[in-house]
């Protein structure tokens, strides 16, 4: 079953398996994933941002390295490590809650609240194995995801830097221009006067 950008993944069902899968960041990427699973063979339960449930139709085990082969092949990974598992759930409840949750469902300023909520571990112990594991802060990847988004909505020539903080959240259009130009090195005004992609955006899976 395809999820929405902002499902929460169910338990696998019994005889299924959870796949854990790197650079899942987008809807599209739930259509892809769900596409090449298939034709490997798998039967798909549940797909969601950075996971799938899936299993074979008879029973067998799934075939791990076949399913490596056929998601590489579109720029996916299948994550093994456990510590590594946690980061990606992290690093795509981000995501969900900055790219893909509306507006008036946006926890401002609960960050961490909703991570650590979401993921039932503590927001210390999330925090601290995202370091080790991408060699940046979970608060500075946070803050890459807002610009990142902020960019995205002032694409549209008539987007005001105060709505565009207002919907993100920020305290004030200051707020966002501060982290906006330590992420990019120019103010939002200064962006939006490029021109519809003339900065371009970064991947999302790019921002760590």
């Amino acid at each position: 079953m395809l999820q929405s950008a902002t499902s929460v993944l169910p338990a696998p069902a019994a005889g299924a398996t959870r796949l854990s899968i790197r650079n899942m960041v987008c809807p599209r990427c739930l259509r892809v994933v769900q596409r090449e699973l298939e034709k490997a063979g798998l039967v798909v339960d549940n797909v969601a941002l950075g996971a799938a449930n899936v299993r074979t139709a008879d029973g067998s085990p799934v075939d791990l390295p076949a399913v490596e082969a056929a998601l590489q092949a579109f720029g996916f990974a299948l994550v093994d490590d456990p510590r590594d598992q946690l980061v990606e759930q992290v690093k795509a409840l981000v995501v969900e809650l900055i790219h893909y949750t509306p507006a008036e469902q946006q926890p401002y300023q609960t960050y961490s609240h909703f991570i650590s909520e979401r993921l039932g571990r503590s927001y210390a112990y999330l925090s601290h194995q995202f370091s080790l594991r991408e060699g940046l802060t979970l608060e500075k990847y946070i803050i890459r995801q807002r610009v990142e988004r902020a960019k995205e909505l002032l694409s549209y020539q008539d987007a005001k830097v105060t709505e565009v903080a207002r919907l993100l959240g920020y305290s004030s259009a200051a707020h966002l221009t501060n982290q906006f130009r330590q992420v990019t090195g120019m103010s939002p005004s200064d962006f939006q006067a490029l021109g519809p992609g003339s900065a371009g955006r970064l991947s999302l899976h790019n921002l760590g």
